[in-house]
């Protein structure tokens, strides 16, 4: 398909009435704003959940699927065009043709993430990304399936879940508070330090800037917060503790354009939107028959093996427990943590049934995509299976970690934790769901945060 913009009377691609609009706006936007794009609000999920509104979501974009065709369709609301893309070849060629002319910094995200991280690689031109995205992809070590931190990263989870299984011993149950705190705990000491573990003010401080993330443009910039912030985080480089990310943020060469300590927050952040993902998991191990056990198989480390090999094959490498990989994949396409990818046109763009101007936004709805019983068999129900190799722009888009140059330079760190507590999870207890999921019709929505389990010592 050719890319040049088309001239000038060319037509714009289509372009909804206003009850398409009004549809569009209430069945597929409306769920992740009002949820927090940036930080979740619980109740505002629970109720999504009790509604199924994420459903109502993917049976809209089939609507204008199989109205409009292949699509895209386009939205005018004032000062704003935006694109729905609905064909998988437009999802690839949106995610590999970037960041020109489809930038990740697009106008919402600005709004959004100006508040707490204005020098991130995700929010910057295709010029500050040069020396921005690449510092992120040697400190997270993206080419590797196992980061060269995973003995460290291993160890801290190690101590974290024992804390946290002596607490759910007690009470005989483990529910979200109290795997939130034992994730916070994690997350400070694997990219601060261990001297981190029970610094909650500089959590507190992120989540209070996240917050007005939320609203965008809406909320005004604390930039007091934020300096006391980001200086926090100046202050852990500094100390640069052994094995920590922090220090390798200390010690990577980087120009000052990368600007370094602002790509940690997004770190942070995205370890949060880790946690749901992880926790989702965990119901759904639990919840699909014989599971758990193939786990724990799994988990067997050969006699002799090093400490680096224990590590790496609990941190899921690519031979190494498929199941636990498979599944926080699974959790991630099941329910998006990010299910809107959004990307901005840097320059007029050509497509099947018309042009885009610049300036355009596009979204790619993730849960149409990941959850359309239309063309995908397994939509609704947990198969590991569809992660079992390597997928390409040939298969269908499941795109938990977005694609192409945009892709999260931090997945396999994502995998390796999020492994590695599940692991350490389901391999020292057993553990029950307390209102056990159907894994064959899983909902649309599912809240982490009314998750509970019962726990007991096998």
């Amino acid at each position: 398909m050719p890319r040049a913009t088309e001239p000038r009377s060319s037509p714009d691609i289509p372009i909804l009435g206003p009850v398409g609009h009004a549809r569009v706006l209430a069945r597929v936007l409306l769920s992740p704003v009002i949820k927090g794009p940036i930080v979740r609000r619980p109740r505002v999920v629970g109720l999504a959940e009790r509604i199924d509104l994420d459903s109502a979501g993917v049976a809209e974009m089939q609507r204008l699927r199989s109205r409009y065709g292949p699509g895209p369709v386009q939205l005018r609301i004032p000062g704003r065009r935006i694109a729905l893309l609905l064909d998988p070849e437009d999802v690839h060629r949106v995610l590999n043709e970037g960041p020109e002319p489809f930038s990740q910094a697009t106008l919402e995200k600005r709004g959004a993430l100006n508040h707490f991280e204005p020098g991130s690689s995700l929010v910057s031109s295709a010029q500050q990304r040069l020396s921005r995205r690449p510092f992120n992809e040697q400190v997270l070590e993206t080419d590797r399936p196992v980061h060269s931190h995973a003995e460290q990263m291993t160890a801290i989870i190690t101590e974290e879940v024992e804390a946290l299984l002596g607490h759910a011993d007690f009470t005989g149950t483990l529910d979200w508070d109290g795997f939130a705190v034992m994730w916070g705990r994690m997350v400070r000491r694997i990219v601060l330090g261990d001297g981190a573990r029970e610094d909650d003010q500089v959590t507190d401080d992120l989540r209070r800037l996240r917050e007005r993330g939320n609203l965008s443009y809406l909320m005004p910039q604390n930039r007091r917060l934020r300096e006391r912030f980001l200086g926090r985080l100046q202050e852990y480089v500094d100390r640069a503790e052994s094995g920590s990310l922090a220090a390798m943020v200390a010690q990577t060469p980087a120009p000052a354009d990368a600007k370094p300590v602002q790509q940690m927050p997004q770190w942070l952040f995205a370890f949060d939107a880790e946690a749901w993902a992880t926790f989702r998991a965990l119901a759904l191990l639990v919840s699909h028959p014989g599971a758990a056990e193939q786990v724990r198989s799994e988990m067997t480390v050969p006699p002799g093996a090093s400490a680096a090999e224990a590590a790496g094959s609990s941190a899921c490498g690519p031979r190494d427990q498929p199941l636990l990989r498979a599944a926080v994949l699974e959790s991630l396409r099941l329910w998006p943590t990010t299910p809107l990818i959004l990307r901005d046109s840097t320059a007029g763009t050509r497509w099947r049934n018309g042009t885009l101007p610049a300036g355009a936004g596009l979204v790619i709805f993730a849960p149409f995509f990941h959850r359309d019983g239309q063309t995908l068999p397994e939509a609704h129900r947990f198969s590991p299976a569809l992660w079992s190799g390597d997928r390409d722009d040939s298969d269908w888009p499941l795109v938990p970690f977005s694609g192409g140059p945009g892709m999260c330079p931090g997945r396999n760190v994502v995998l390796l934790t999020a492994s590695r507590v599940l692991g350490e999870l389901l391999g020292q207890r057993e553990i029950a769901a307390a209102e056990p999921l159907d894994t064959r019709r899983l909902p649309g929505t599912l809240s982490p945060f009314h998750l509970r389990f019962a726990v007991r010592r096998g």
